[in-house]
This record gives structure tokens, sequence and C-alpha cells, in this order.
């Protein structure tokens, strides 16, 4: 992976990290936390740059829902398994 995909990787990965730290609802909170390392850890040996570019587009687009539900704040009426991960 070039040095700038990696740099790429870990910014988003903290971003995501950072949001889900912004769910007042613990279980939501954890369950986030949980679910973005695991998507990583799992993905970390893919060298495949269609792949990496494949998940990067995924994981934007969490971040985005992450950081909409955050601002409009009615997490407590979705289902955070559908919400937070349904595009993986």
């Amino acid at each position: 992976m070039a040095a700038s995909s990696r740099a790429q990787v870990l910014r988003l990965y903290r971003a995501l990290l950072r949001e889900s730290q912004r769910f007042s609802s613990y279980g939501y909170r954890t369950y986030a936390i949980r679910r973005i390392k695991d998507a990583f850890r799992e993905n970390k040996n893919i060298t495949d740059s269609e792949k990496i570019e494949e998940l990067l587009n995924k994981a934007k687009a969490n971040l985005q829902v992450i950081e909409r539900q955050d601002a409009i704040g009615f997490l407590g009426h979705l289902d955070p398994r559908w919400l937070l991960f349904s595009h993986c």
C-alpha cells in the first residue's frame, strides 16, 4: 500500500473512532467502536488497490451516516446494526 493510501486509511479509521465516541448511548458507542476495529482488522492485509478503494468508499459513507445521525440525534429510534454498517 502506498504511503498516501496508508495515511488516508489511518485518518479515516481515527475519524470513525472519534465520531463513534460521540454517541450518547453506551450500547451504540461500544458496538460502533467494536465493529470499526473488527472491520479494519479483517481487511488489514488486502493489497488489491481496487478493493482498498471500494472499502474506503464504504467506510467514508459510514462515517457520513454516523456524523449525520449524531447531528439529528434520533439514534434511539433505530437499530444500530442497520444504521452504522448497512453497506459493509
